[in-house]
């Protein structure tokens, strides 16, 4: 290479790449803005599913279990209960309310918080909008 690199050719470098880089953020920040309201058209935020979302929060379940991939690995992927449960929010709540008071002996068990009629409703609903939620197919199989 005969020619020497300038100070004014590494500035034209340095702004070009940064004004390429921000118009590809730019591009990008706009498709995703416009790929997730189609992407989770079905999963619906209600006031009953943000109950349960408080009530999964003063309860601290994730503290065991993982919804999403985030959270403890103690027990359960719950991202997708709704569809192991065979898509019943019925079911969600009668396993809820069968866990044993003082738990199973020799086993970790779900402990029994005594939640009312309309706090099972609302986990189930926040359970039910966690699985409608398009993972792009994560976890991997339906035990999580």
């Amino acid at each position: 290479m005969s020619q020497t690199f300038t100070k004014s050719m590494a500035r034209n470098i340095f702004y070009g790449g940064s004004l390429f880089f921000f118009l590809l953020f730019i591009a990008l920040s706009v498709d995703t803005s416009e790929a997730i309201p189609k992407q989770n058209a079905k999963a619906i935020i209600t006031p009953q599913v943000a109950m349960g979302k408080r009530i999964w929060e003063d309860n601290d379940c994730i503290g065991c279990h993982t919804i999403l991939g985030e959270g403890a690995y103690f027990a359960p992927e719950l991202g997708n209960v709704y569809k192991r449960f065979g898509n019943s929010t019925d079911a969600i709540k009668a396993f809820i309310k069968s866990r044993p008071k003082n738990g199973i002996p020799g086993r970790r068990s779900m402990p029994q918080f005594n939640f009312n009629e309309k706090q099972l409703s609302a986990i189930a609903a926040f359970l039910k909008y966690a699985s409608e939620i398009d993972t792009n197919g994560w976890p991997p199989n339906i035990q999580g």
